[in-house]
């Protein structure tokens, strides 16, 4: 086996596939918008919440009650009065009937593609979904099919050729790599129309996705897939409300039959109760602030204008879904080597190579967050544009 590593390290060198974390010192942790010069374009914290001061105070409030961890799962002691008011909030959030937590969005969607999953249903998903979902539909035991991205016509041919009494459609309300939106009203019918259920991940959508007074509710909210039995949405806690868990929005139904039978949900240790507090405290802060989520939306729309070629002309501005945009690079070496040259220039930007782009075109990934400055976003754009004009 020490051979093989030894064998496998040496490929991810040639292909330019290593990975190392990225490591925040004392410092810039305490401000992730802005340290020594250094831009954020990488990280999924939004709306600017992970260290917003009303989190910490309830996070630290929420130690002194019930302690730093959850010590247990859910159905043994795991379960406190928090986790149950953090799942009527988040209900109420989102549109849903009911709702339920988990210790991270990725054991969220393990929890519910492999409770809904088995061998007498067929899944038809996306082929831009999120890995997390994809290793839930692997251990489903179903039959998994792929559709083309989003194009409702093809999902609607496999489901067609079903011999399954059960089908279950998976996408994304905003994609994870290229920041483009599903056609959730056309899925959702082609699912009323297949007695198909239809699971939508908001990972990216919550907190800065929705429209009108749902703003930043996610990309389902107010609409007529919010609380109905067929729709089950999964999000993340970690993102835009810049704390930690995971969530699973639907019916009471559903979320009893998760209980029961969801692995991750039964056999893992509770969401930490400071996690909890923050992610409570988070949704309130979206409501009472809409102005971060209209924040999100207006720079991102300004990244996509100032990078128009690279992101693909004008219709990048327009497809403006999210926090997310995406700039397709001619190899994984050159993906890469534009980043660090970004990060030298004091912008830091996501690097997304082979297996992590399901299309296997390795990209440089932006994410714009409400507390950028004109300042901040003029500096990046200048540093981009730059890399960009040398690297093509």
């Amino acid at each position: 086996m020490t051979t093989w590593l030894e064998q496998q390290a040496g490929v991810r060198e040639r292909r330019g596939l290593v990975r190392k974390p990225t490591v925040r010192d004392r410092a810039r942790a305490s401000d992730s918008a802005s340290h020594r010069g250094m831009i954020d374009l990488a990280s999924n914290d939004y709306l600017g919440l992970s260290t917003d001061p009303r989190m910490a105070a309830a996070a630290m409030d929420a130690i002194r009650r019930w302690g730093t961890g959850a010590a247990s799962s859910r159905l043994v002691t795991g379960t406190t009065e928090l986790h149950l008011e953090l799942e009527h909030h988040l209900a109420l959030f989102t549109g849903a009937e009911a709702a339920l937590v988990f210790s991270s969005g990725y054991l969220a969607n393990l929890g519910v593609t492999t409770a809904l999953g088995g061998p007498g249903t067929l899944i038809v998903a996306d082929e831009y979904c999120h890995a997390s979902l994809i290793d839930g539909l692997r251990l489903s035991r179903s039959e998994v099919r792929e559709f083309k991205h989003n194009d409702a016509a093809d999902a609607a041919r496999l489901l067609a050729e079903r011999t399954q009494l059960r089908a279950l459609i998976v996408v994304e309300s905003i994609y994870s790599v290229g920041g483009d939106a599903a056609p959730l009203q056309e899925l959702f019918s082609l699912a009323q129309e297949q007695d198909a259920m239809l699971l939508i991940d908001e990972a990216h959508s919550l907190g800065v996705a929705g429209v009108g007074a749902f703003q930043g509710q996610g990309a389902v909210a107010g609409t007529s897939l919010a609380d109905h039995p067929g729709v089950v949405r999964t999000a993340t806690l970690s993102k835009a409300l810049g704390s930690q868990g995971g969530v699973v929005l639907g019916s009471g139904l559903l979320r009893e039959h998760l209980v029961n039978r969801s692995r991750s949900f039964i056999f893992d240790t509770a969401l930490a109760p400071p996690a909890a507090a923050a992610a409570m405290a988070a949704v309130g802060i979206i409501l009472q602030e809409p102005w971060r989520a209209a924040a999100v939306h207006h720079n991102a729309a300004a990244l996509a204008a100032r990078l128009q070629p690279a992101l693909g002309g004008p219709a990048a501005v327009e497809r403006c879904a999210g926090a997310v945009q995406s700039i397709p690079m001619p190899s994984a070496e050159a993906a890469l080597a534009a980043s660090q040259a970004a990060y030298a220039a004091g912008v830091q930007v996501g690097c997304f190579r082979p297996p992590s782009v399901p299309d296997g075109i390795s990209r440089l990934r932006l994410t714009a967050r409400a507390n950028l400055t004109p300042t901040e976003l003029d500096h990046a754009c200048a540093v981009l544009r730059d890399i960009l004009e040398r690297t093509s």
